[in-house]
C-alpha cells in the first residue's frame, strides 16, 4: 500500500487513504497541476503483475470516461507511473449510501424514490453505452453535501468475478447484493443489475439486506433458493405498490425482472400515487427452477396401478373383535350424549352473557387510506369510526398516523375504532428576516426543521451577521423538512492591508488614501535620519487590516533641527524687528489640504496668504509649495504665501487623472 505524501506521475500528490477494496485502494489526492481535490484509485500491488486486471482496469476506465452524467463520478485521467496503475476521479466529499442509511434511517418514502431515481438513471445511461456496473451496493454509491447521488466503480469490478467466493473480505460485502443467476455461476447482465438495486431499494426501505449468513456462501445460496422477505413485515406502512417494486426487481428468473432501469424508475415514480393504493401483491408468474417442492401424501388406494388386488382373508380373532368394540360404544352412548349436551348448554350461556362478541386486537392501520383501514377493521370484525386530522412530517396525506385505540389492543368485536389521517406535513409561512441577526434565525429555523446556509458578503452599512437578503420570498408556504434557505449575511466592511507610508511623500500618501478611502493626519517632527518633507512613521503600521472611512496618522519630517535661530538663512534681523519679538520655526505645509495648512500656520503666530494654481499631478485643495519654506525663521505675524492646487485645467482633467493614479500606483 502506498504511503499518503508520494506524488504519481509527478502530479497527483496522495494526501489521505479514502478506502481499500478488492481490488484497488483510494486515496485522496491533489492535482499539483489544475490545484484541485480529486479520488485517485490505485491497483493493488498483488495485482500490479497480473496483466490481465492490469488490461481490465486499464480498458474498464476508458470505457467508463464515456459515461457523462450527473449521478457518475467522473473519470478525469488513466495512466500508470513506475509500474502502478492508477485512476484519477471525481472527488465526492460526503458519505457513501451505507453510512446515510445507518445515519439517517428511517428515511422518508419520497426521498427513498428520489435517491433512487437518481441512481437509476444513471445505471441506464451505462446500459445504453453497453457497460454493466457488476458490483452495485450502497458502498459503490456516494452522497454528497447536497444529498445528490453519484454511482463509482463503473465497470472495475470485473476483475472480481476472476476471485474465488473464498476472499470474504472482498466479496462479503457485495454477496448481499448478488443475483441468483450470478450465485449460480452465470454471467452478470443488465438484469443482475436490476437485481441489485432491488436489493437496495429493499434496505433503504428496511434498514437491512434482506439475506445473512456466516459466509459469503451461504448467502450465495438464499439468494436462489428462499422467497424475498416482505419489506411491509418490516414496516406496515410502505405502500403495496412500492413493495411491488422490489419485488418485481427481485424475481428469481430475470425474465420477469424490470426490462430496464428507465422501466423500473418509471414504476417508482408513481408508487406513492393514490391510484395504487389498492394495488395486489406482486407475485411472478414462472416457477423458480430451484424451488424445493413438498409433494402431497398419496393414499394406498392412490398408489395402486391396474385391479385392486384381493384382500386375504382375515384370522377368525379379527373377526371376533369388532363386534366387541361397537357393543362398548352402545352402552357408553347415554353418558356421551349427556356429555355433548352440557357443552352446548355452556356455550350458549356465555355467548347469551357476552352478547355473541368475543375479543379481537386491533389491526396496525399506521399508513393505510381509509378504504384500507376500512377492510381492516372489517376483516378484524371492527367498524371505522370517528375519522380527525393532523400535520405529520413523516406520513403521506389523507394516510392513517394513529388509532384509539392503538394497535394490539383487545377489544370487543363489533366495537368502533378512531383513525387521526394525515394533513401532510405543516406548511410554515416565510417571514422577512432581513435586518434580523444570522444566528438567532438559522437557530430557529433549524429547530423547525429548516436547512438553513449563507453567503456571506462585505457591507458598508449593514452590521456584521445581519442578513441581507433571502431566497425564499416574505409569505411563501413551504414544508420546513423538504425546505433549504439561503441566507446572504453581512460579513461587515471590506477591508485591505495598509501599505507602508514611510519613505514617501505626502502627496503620494495623500493621493493613495484618498483612492482607498482613508483619512490622514498630519504632524511634523525634526529628524536627522529623514529628508524633509518625507514620512518618518504611520499609525497604524503596515500591513494593518483597514476598512474605508478609517484615519491614519503620519509623523512628517522637518528635517534635521537648527542651532539657533540665528543661523537660519531666512531668519528676521534683529534690526528689522523689535530685539523682544521672540524668533518662529515656519511649518512645513506642503502635501496638506489648503484647510489644514491655513491651521497649522495660524496655529504657529504666522498670517496665511494663498494662492491658487493648476496643476496635472497634485490633487485639488493640497499645497504645491510655500514661501518662506518649512523650518525657515519667521516672527510672529509674518505672511506665509502657500500655492494651493486647483487640480488639471478643464480640456486635460481626464487624462491628467489618468495618468496620475496610474504614476502613483
Amino acid at each position: 500500500m502506498i504511503e499518503p505524501g508520494y506524488t504519481l506521475n509527478e502530479r497527483y500528490q496522495l494526501k489521505q487513504t479514502l478506502g481499500e477494496g478488492g481490488m484497488a485502494n483510494v486515496y485522496l489526492a491533489r492535482d499539483l497541476i489544475l490545484d484541485r481535490d480529486v479520488a485517485v484509485k490505485v491497483l493493488r500491488l498483488d495485482l500490479q503483475n497480473d496483466p490481465d486486471a492490469a488490461r481490465r482496469f486499464q480498458r474498464e476506465a476508458m470505457a467508463t470516461s464515456e459515461l457523462v452524467h450527473p449521478n457518475i463520478v467522473s473519470i478525469y485521467d488513466v495512466g500508470e507511473s513506475h509500474g502502478q496503475q492508477y485512476l484519477v476521479m471525481e472527488y465526492v466529499p460526503g458519505s457513501d449510501l451505507k453510512k446515510y442509511i445507518v445515519e439517517h434511517f428511517p428515511i422518508p418514502y419520497q426521498r427513498v424514490i428520489e435517491i433512487m431515481g437518481q441512481i437509476l438513471s444513471a445505471v441506464q445511461v451505462a446500459h445504453d453505452h453497453h457497460i454493466i456496473h457488476r458490483d452495485l451496493k450502497p458502498q459503490n454509491i456516494l452522497i454528497d453535501h447536497d444529498g445528490n447521488a453519484k454511482i463509482s466503480d463503473f465497470g472495475i469490478a470485473v476483475a472480481l468475478s476472476d476471485n474465488s467466493m473464498t476472499q470474504t473480505n472482498s466479496l462479503l460485502g457485495s454477496v448481499h447484493y448478488l443475483s441468483p443467476e450470478q450465485a449460480r455461476g452465470g454471467m452478470p447482465t443488465r438484469q443482475s443489475d436490476i437485481y441489485a438495486l432491488g436489493i437496495i431499494l429493499f434496505e433503504m426501505l428496511t434498514g437491512t439486506v434482506p439475506f445473512e449468513g456466516d459466509s459469503a456462501v451461504s448467502i450465495a445460496l438464499k439468494h436462489f433458493q428462499e422467497a424475498m422477505p416482505s419489506v411491509r413485515d418490516f414496516d406496515p406502512r410502505i405502500p403495496q405498490a412500492l413493495e411491488n417494486v422490489v419485488l418485481k426487481a427481485t424475481t428469481k428468473d430475470p425474465a420477469e425482472r424490470y426490462t430496464s432501469a428507465d422501466a423500473m424508475n418509471s414504476d417508482l415514480k408513481t408508487a406513492l400515487s393514490a391510484k395504487r393504493a389498492h394495488e395486489p401483491k406482486f407475485a411472478p408468474t414462472g416457477d423458480d427452477l430451484d424451488e424445493t417442492k413438498v409433494l402431497p401424501t398419496l393414499s394406498a388406494a392412490a398408489t395402486q396401478v391396474g385391479p385392486e388386488p384381493a384382500k386375504p382373508a382375515q384370522p377368525a380373532a379379527a373377526t371376533v373383535k369388532k363386534p366387541q368394540r361397537w357393543a362398548g360404544l352402545k352402552k357408553r352412548w347415554p353418558f356421551i350424549a349427556a356429555a355433548v349436551a352440557a357443552g352446548l348448554v355452556v356455550i350458549a350461556l356465555v355467548l347469551a352473557f357476552s352478547g355473541g362478541k368475543g375479543d379481537v386486537k386491533i389491526p396496525d392501520l399506521r399508513g393505510m387510506s381509509t378504504d384500507q383501514a376500512t377492510t381492516a377493521l372489517k376483516n378484524a370484525d371492527l367498524k371505522l369510526g370517528k375519522v380527525s386530522k393532523d400535520y405529520s412530517a413523516s406520513v403521506a396525506k389523507n394516510r392513517v398516523i394513529r388509532s384509539a385505540p392503538v394497535r394490539e389492543t383487545s377489544v370487543k368485536s363489533g366495537s368502533q375504532v378512531a383513525v387521526t389521517l394525515s394533513r401532510g406535513p405543516k406548511r410554515f409561512t416565510m417571514a422577512d428576516y432581513t435586518g434580523e441577526s444570522y444566528s438567532d434565525v438559522a437557530k430557529d429555523l433549524r429547530k423547525k426543521g429548516f436547512t438553513v446556509r449563507s453567503v456571506k458578503t462585505a457591507s458598508e452599512t449593514v452590521a456584521k451577521g445581519e442578513i441581507l437578503k433571502q431566497d425564499i420570498a416574505k409569505g411563501k408556504k413551504v414544508v420546513p423538512m423538504d425546505t433549504t434557505v439561503i441566507f446572504t449575511v453581512s460579513s461587515g466592511t471590506s477591508t485591505f492591508s495598509l501599505q507602508n507610508l514611510v519613505g514617501t511623500s505626502l502627496i503620494w500618501a495623500q493621493t493613495y488614501a484618498n483612492e482607498v478611502g482613508l483619512t490622514i493626519t498630519v504632524t511634523d517632527a525634526y529628524s536627522s535620519s529623514v529628508a524633509n518633507g518625507e514620512i518618518i512613521s504611520q499609525n497604524p503600521a503596515a500591513g494593518a487590516q483597514m476598512s474605508r472611512g478609517d484615519t491614519v496618522t503620519v509623523v512628517l519630517s522637518k528635517g534635521p533641527q537648527p542651532q539657533s535661530s540665528s543661523s537660519q538663512p531666512d531668519a528676521v534681523s534683529a534690526s528689522d524687528k523689535d530685539s523682544s519679538t521672540p524668533a518662529l520655526t515656519v511649518p512645513n505645509v506642503v502635501g496638506q489640504t489648503q484647510a489644514a495648512a491655513a491651521s497649522a500656520l495660524s496655529a504657529a503666530g504666522l498670517t496665511p496668504q494663498v494662492v491658487t494654481e493648476e496643476s496635472q499631478s497634485v490633487p485639488a485643495g493640497t499645497v504645491i509649495s510655500q514661501t518662506p519654506s518649512g523650518s525657515s525663521g519667521a516672527t510672529k505675524g509674518d505672511a506665509i504665501t502657500i500655492v494651493v492646487s486647483s487640480g488639471p485645467s478643464a480640456s486635460s482633467s481626464s487624462s491628467t487623472s489618468s495618468s496620475s493614479a496610474s504614476s502613483n500606483h
